[in-house]
């Protein structure tokens, strides 16, 4: 009776390494889908129709110029920050948007569909 009671041991400690493996596997996909299924449902901002916009390395046109955007782009806007004003097709203002680490755009440029914030402050 004690070699069965060893290999049932056994075979449950094989069993819970197993499932430990598959339970560390099926964590790594959810938070794999849930970091896809966050950037998926980040909202995209167009660019005003006919413009090329420049986006600099900080929130004012005396930071470098990093690239251009081309007419008909979409943005994210991952947080905004308030800087130089700018007067642009949808009005004129201070704020700038945050696309990516280090990259802004004037909010004067993007449709957001509002004049105040629509993200929350850059830390």
């Amino acid at each position: 009776m004690a070699v069965e009671e060893v290999r049932e041991a056994e075979a449950v400690e094989a069993a819970g390494t197993a499932g430990t493996a598959e339970t560390a596997e099926v964590a790594v996909e959810t938070a794999s889908a849930e970091a896809a299924a966050a950037v998926a449902a980040q909202a995209l901002y167009s660019i005003a129709p006919g413009y090329t916009l420049n986006v600099r390395s900080g929130p004012g046109t005396q930071y470098r110029l990093i690239r251009t955007l081309a007419p008909g782009s979409r943005v994210p806007i991952f947080c905004q920050r308030p800087g130089e004003t700018i007067s642009g097709p949808y009005g004129t203002t201070k704020i700038w948007d945050n696309i990516e680490v280090g990259e802004y755009v004037s909010d004067a440029y993007v449709r957001t569909g509002s004049d105040g914030y629509v993200a929350s402050r850059c830390a």
